[in-house]
């Protein structure tokens, strides 16, 4: 096939999930619509929580804060679109379009392992240092830092859209995935940069996953170093109530994805089907997942949300009275 050095593409097709039977299209539609409720409503319940609720104003409920935002963003980024897919078959994105999904969902993700880096740092100065880490971990110090991450990423991810642009996309249009993602639409790409464009977003990933992974890796390893060292058995069941969340949130980010780039790199290769699925599993679980995470097993928000409802039961009762 003759390559050309000019875009000739107007648009992307989605096709979403290729082995799906049309009988399934409007369940897969309903479930999605759900998830995407579920993302939008849960995260932006604990957003409120932690805004309005003053006791709540604490470092790591900042750190919670910003997750949040991430989760409800990702999910607003994704879902509409492959919903629209099954909900009336419309399929077509432009060209603009796809590659303005593209820089939000790797900007959202990488902002994310970011923020998990910062939480995971946030608790190795709580254990190992507890007084100095008031004065060390503030609020202004973890909502600049986290801005930080923000700004630095969204610039970051901006190089490597811009990168892909440099491709001329000529020949194909279909993007066998549920939304635009750098590796789907750069494969789309013709004449003979595409291998180094893809070899680029290859490391930027990986530095993105692996850098702050080994860094949450050794201050969760030395925190559990801490605890065991610990002789009093209230403070031990303290420590460990405050450090599970953290501990949960960051495996349903890193797993999942370590496990593809694994199976990548061990020579196992999925179906696209499967592809499809279990990227769509490790980008809408954690958002779906982590407020219910923040409420039940986070022991500040669980008793503010307590005392929240008995203060609304009493003004109720006496309001009845």
């Amino acid at each position: 096939m003759q390559h050309i050095n000019i875009t000739t593409i107007k648009h992307f097709i989605i096709t979403g999930f290729p082995g799906l039977p049309p009988d399934y299209y409007g369940p897969v539609s309903v479930l999605l619509l759900l998830i995407f409720l579920a993302i939008v409503v849960g995260n932006a319940f604990i957003l409120a929580v932690i805004m309005f609720e003053r006791t709540l104003h604490k470092p790591t409920y900042f750190i919670f804060f910003y997750l949040a935002m991430i989760d409800m963003a990702f999910g607003i980024v994704t879902l509409p679109k492959i919903i629209a897919v099954y909900w009336w078959n419309d399929r077509i994105t432009s060209f603009d379009a796809c590659f303005t999904q593209m820089y939000f969902v790797h900007a959202l993700g990488a902002s994310q392992s970011l923020i998990l880096l910062v939480m995971a740092l946030d608790r190795f100065v709580a254990i190992w240092f507890p007084f100095r880490y008031p004065a060390v971990i503030t609020n202004k110090a973890v909502s600049i830092t986290c801005s930080l991450c923000w700004v630095v990423t969204f610039i970051r991810m901006l190089g490597l859209v811009l990168h892909a642009l440099t491709l001329p996309y000529c020949n194909q249009n279909i993007i066998t995935q549920c939304y635009c993602d750098h590796l789907s639409v750069t494969q789309l790409g013709c004449g003979e940069n595409v291998a180094y464009v893809k070899s680029v977003a290859l490391v930027n990933s990986l530095l993105t996953l692996l850098v702050p992974l080994t860094f949450i890796i050794f201050s969760y390893v030395s925190i559990i170093i801490a605890v065991l060292k610990m002789s009093h058995t209230e403070r031990y069941h303290k420590v460990l109530s405050t450090f599970a969340p953290q501990i949960f949130i960051t495996c349903l980010y890193y797993v999942p994805r370590c496990f593809v780039y694994l199976a990548h790199y061990l020579g196992y290769s999925f179906s696209t089907d499967a592809r499809i699925v279990i990227t769509m599993l490790y980008s809408l679980i954690p958002p779906v997942v982590n407020p219910m995470i923040y409420c039940f097993k986070t022991k500040d928000i669980k008793e503010a949300l307590m005392q929240r409802f008995k203060n609304r039961n009493v003004r109720i009762h006496f309001g009845t009275g």
